[in-house]
């Protein structure tokens, strides 16, 4: 049995990447125990797979110079990740386009194409629709992970055949890292700087004042990226050497080599507060509450399923002056609600359990003998 793990990598510098990876590969191996695992993703490219533009893919297609479809073919079972929230144009119309088409020729390889649990949509453009409307249709399995993608499903005209939760709750709790640990800080690299999601001033001036709160009342924080130091611009790195060079000795700085160590560090600790996504579900996956500082749709809905209700987003303060000092104001008066250790233990089962009704549907697929 071989797997092909689409749009997740084991060695990304992002976190969130590497809980796709391993996340898929521990929910099937649930179903398929012997499997044998393959990742692509844009860090990670096939040699057979020249998929920079959708124009080589296309030639590629016709002209089968690299193998491409000999190597779709050469899988058992195509699991497409869609890197948990790239199943739609709010990040460009090309990296939508380029996914959509390895997906379609995944498809023509005659092998099942599964739409792992993930984010679907928003769709803001006709072409965008379109390309969601048949990427799903082509499916022998679409999972969505939060009910607003699922119904985002139905309305293109392809219901989904389980809701369930994120990828993060397959993968086994680590070990705790001594010494535990007060606050962890997971500081954004993509809202620090000039993005489409969020101001980042106020995005700032929100995290700046959350550390400066918390080391007011004693409380120790750690700061930890979860996007790793690369080439790539989105990363946690200099945020998190801003911060530092701000406070100095008052702020610890962790710094995981790899998915395991950063799931240790955070499995040990009292909190984490939060602005990657993954970072929050690594939490709470391990029991960690976890305050999420939300910034797009991929968030509340998921959070929201599986009874999360800690986010909050970094526009909610509005846009003058002292906007970042509401959210922070928000964000710590969360830290205070006794039921937040309760309601993580809570949440990390409800996620596992969220997974269960996969495993059924993908053990009745119909695989190449």
């Amino acid at each position: 049995m071989r797997v092909l793990v689409l749009w997740a990598d084991e060695h990304s510098p992002n976190l969130g990447v590497r809980v796709l990876a391993r996340g898929s590969r521990d929910l099937l191996r649930n179903v398929w125990p012997d499997a044998e695992f393959e990742f692509a993703d844009f860090t990670s490219r096939p040699r057979q797979v020249p998929w920079g533009r959708v124009r080589s893919l296309v030639r590629e297609r016709v002209q089968g110079r690299l193998g491409m479809q000999r190597w779709l073919e050469s899988f058992d079972l195509v699991w497409d990740t869609r890197s948990g929230d790239s199943f739609s144009d709010i990040y460009g119309s090309h990296r939508h386009s380029v996914m959509s088409t390895v997906h379609e020729f995944a498809v023509q390889s005659g092998r099942p194409v599964v739409m792992a649990p993930q984010t679907i949509g928003p769709f803001r453009s006709v072409s965008g629709r379109m390309l969601g409307r048949r990427s799903l249709r082509r499916s022998s399995l679409v999972f969505a992970r939060d009910p607003v993608s699922a119904a985002e499903a139905a309305g293109l005209g392809r219901p989904v055949d389980a809701v369930t939760s994120d990828l993060t709750f397959a993968i086994a709790p680590p070990e705790r890292i001594a010494p535990p640990r007060d606050v962890i800080l997971n500081v954004s690299g993509l809202l620090w700087q000039e993005n489409p999601h969020v101001d980042a001033r106020l995005y700032r001036d929100a995290v700046t004042s959350i550390t400066r709160t918390l080391l007011t009342r004693s409380r120790s924080v750690a700061v930890l990226p979860h996007v790793l130091d690369s080439h790539d611009r989105d990363n946690d790195a200099p945020a998190v050497d801003a911060l530092a060079a701000e406070f100095g000795a008052d702020l610890e700085v962790v710094a995981p080599r790899d998915l395991d160590e950063a799931r240790a560090i955070i499995a040990g600790s009292r909190v984490l507060i939060g602005a990657r996504m993954h970072a929050c579900l690594n939490a709470l996956s391990t029991g960690v509450p976890a305050v999420a500082m939300a910034y797009s749709r991929k968030f509340a809905p998921l959070l929201e399923a599986i009874g999360w209700p800690y986010s909050v987003s970094p526009a909610d303060g509005g846009a003058d002056a002292d906007a970042g000092a509401t959210t922070a104001a928000r964000v710590i008066r969360m830290l205070a609600d006794p039921s937040l250790e309760r309601l993580a233990l809570e949440t990390r089962a409800r996620g596992r359990d969220s997974l269960a009704p996969m495993l059924p549907a993908l053990g009745s697929l119909s695989l190449p003998s």
